[in-house]
């Protein structure tokens, strides 16, 4: 199921959607790093039925998840960008822009203002653009199950 794709360029488009195919969204995991061979692709449904809004690029011509993005929100108050990545041979043609771009659009439309995301390292110059600051004062926390 998807909603309204913008379109980026005459290649790809931006679809919010409640499904999307496991194994492309497993490969656009991989592309980021964050993948682990001992995952199981099944469990994405979850992932991206969970999510408030999950965001794929599409390669128009091949039909192709190309990229992602995710917001975790409660709907009311604060939300997280999360999980977002654009394969390698895409990269440095506006979608990602327009993947975070669509999801801010869309959370300040239902109201949710306060949107936050932890960047890697070195990618404040790709956020800053796009209305992100850095959070003075706040320093990331990740629990550690294993201490």
């Amino acid at each position: 199921m998807t909603e309204k794709g913008i379109i980026v360029g005459n290649t790809s488009t931006i679809r919010l959607v409640h499904s999307w195919d496991e194994i492309e969204i497993a490969d656009l995991y991989r592309a980021g790093g964050w993948w682990k061979e001992e995952y199981d692709p099944g469990e994405l449904r979850h992932l991206i039925q969970g999510s408030y809004l999950f965001a794929v690029a599409v390669d128009t011509k091949t039909g192709r998840a190309i990229g992602m993005g995710r917001v975790i929100s409660d709907g009311v108050s604060d939300g997280y960008i999360q999980d977002l990545v654009v394969l390698p041979e895409y990269r440095k043609t506006g979608i990602g822009t327009q993947i975070v771009s669509t999801l801010v659009k869309k959370c300040v439309e239902q109201g949710v203002f306060w949107i936050g995301l932890i960047a890697e390292p070195d990618t404040e110059k790709f956020y800053l653009p796009l209305g992100f600051q850095p959070m003075e004062g706040h320093t990331p926390l990740l629990y550690q199950r294993d201490r």
